[in-house]
């Protein structure tokens, strides 16, 4: 089993935020949390975060457009997209820019953990 790393929860529902921590302390994540993608730009630090998961309609902007910034930034973390609106688009935009799942809310605990857990090396 890999070392315990970190999840980044970048969501500007905190309420959702605090469930998902919730739900990743479980299963032996630890989780920072967000409420926006400015404060996660200003955290900055990506070296030991095993995945981040991005809310595709934030407030200030599309989750979307902050996976295409951190990819321009060279940031290579895996992302896992959950969304209360989901469609087509949003849907194809989402894999087109490379995440490791799109989850529509309310969705399973286990749907979220194991696209995370295969990110971290945990299961095949």
């Amino acid at each position: 089993m890999s070392s315990r790393k970190s999840v980044f929860v970048l969501d500007d529902d905190s309420s959702m935020r605090m469930s998902i921590k919730r739900l990743l302390r479980e299963h032996g994540f630890g989780a920072l949390l967000f409420p926006s993608a400015e404060a996660l730009f200003d955290h900055g630090d990506f070296e030991d975060v095993a995945c981040i998961i991005i809310d595709v309609n934030l407030k200030d902007q599309s989750g979307i457009a902050v996976r295409k910034r951190l990819a321009n930034e060279g940031v290579t973390v895996p992302v896992v997209y959950i969304t209360g609106n989901d469609s087509a688009a949003n849907r194809a935009a989402a894999i087109d820019s490379g995440c490791i799942a799109y989850l529509t809310k309310p969705f399973a605990a286990r749907a979220l953990i194991a696209p995370i857990e295969r990110a971290c090396g945990r299961i095949a």
